[in-house]
């Protein structure tokens, strides 16, 4: 009840917010603003064309993934150009850019990338989970899902996140309080999402080398015999890497406050894609996590001792069994 409950707040909150950014921000562009949204739209839709066409031909629907990285380095520097690399989008750029190599090289790692481009590791949960499930199992209600979310709604919300450097790239104001707030926590919550990525990697890297010694998971050592991750911020929250990716482009937005400071604007139209990028991250948790519980017995202590995304207090088994049992 209390998980219902708190995905329903959250909706409620997301959809509050995007729904008075375009009230009081408006959608007013100049042309400039109009000429670079067509180019990265032009730039989203070849994408998103590219994901399903070659996905469905390669049956590896991860097209979209090895792009993911990658599109908002191409959008945020068309928007530094359009917008004469003027100091904000510089630094919002190169932010966005070391967002980028990060996750690249945690994705290249994995296998995803391969020089048959079309090639590479797929996400498990297209296969091993969402495809061979109803009504999903079937081509056509496959291909549709492929268009339309993970084609589509994918590339349009990779585009969504990086509007707001749009809303800045006319702005005269100087470089201010409110730049350096934006700065200081989005590199923050990089730290934070690139130090949880290497812990992840380095447990399931030590656990797959106890397992191909032909051990049983019950037979490895502390705490590789849980399965999953409890070290270092993962045993203080279940998703710190969901954490630092969210905040990241939450707080890039930040940078339109000090651009809009002649307006006082604190809404505007463009923080309708960092908010829906919590929608997606709500659906990918919890069916990341309905995943963990059906293969691993003691991820239901997890669920109930741990916290989503805010760390505050560490995994202890027997405290969170006395919690589970009230």
């Amino acid at each position: 009840m209390k998980k219902y409950l708190g995905m329903t707040l959250t909706i409620l909150v997301v959809i509050t917010l995007s729904v008075l950014g375009f009230v009081f921000g408006g959608v007013s562009l100049s042309q400039n603003q109009q000429d670079t949204l067509i180019i990265l739209a032009i730039i989203c839709g070849s994408s998103a064309l590219y994901c399903f066409v070659v996905g469905e031909i390669a049956r590896n629907n991860s097209q979209m993934d090895k792009l993911w990285s990658l599109l908002p380095i191409a959008y945020v520097w068309v928007i530094a150009a359009k917008g004469n690399f003027s100091p904000r989008l510089i630094v919002y750029a190169v932010l966005v850019t070391l967002w980028g190599i990060r996750l690249t090289f945690n994705f290249a790692r994995k296998g995803a990338y391969s020089i048959k481009f079309w090639t590479g590791e797929e996400d498990y949960r297209w296969a091993a989970v969402l495809r061979s499930k109803k009504p999903l199992n079937n081509r056509f209600m496959w291909g549709l899902f492929d268009l339309f979310f993970i084609s589509i709604y994918q590339n349009a919300l990779v585009l969504a996140i990086c509007l707001p450097a749009l809303a800045v790239m006319d702005s005269t104001a100087p470089f201010a309080t409110f730049d350096y707030v934006a700065t200081f926590s989005v590199f923050l919550f990089l730290v934070i999402e690139t130090v949880s990525d290497e812990q992840q990697w380095k447990f399931h890297q030590n656990k797959k080398k106890y397992l191909n010694e032909g051990k049983s998971l019950e037979e490895l050592p502390e705490p590789y015999n849980k399965g999953f991750n409890t070290t270092g911020l993962w045993g203080y929250a279940r998703h710190p890497n969901y954490l630092g990716e969210q905040a990241f482009w939450l707080c890039l937005y930040l940078f339109t406050l000090s651009a809009s400071v002649n307006t006082h604007y604190v809404f505007n139209w463009t923080m309708f894609g960092p908010l829906f990028l919590v929608f997606l991250f709500l659906g990918s948790s919890a069916f990341g996590e309905s995943v963990s519980s059906s293969k691993y017995p003691e991820y239901r202590y997890y669920l109930a001792y741990v916290s989503k995304y805010i760390p505050f207090r560490k995994y202890d088994l027997e405290k969170a069994k006395i919690k589970l049992d009230k």
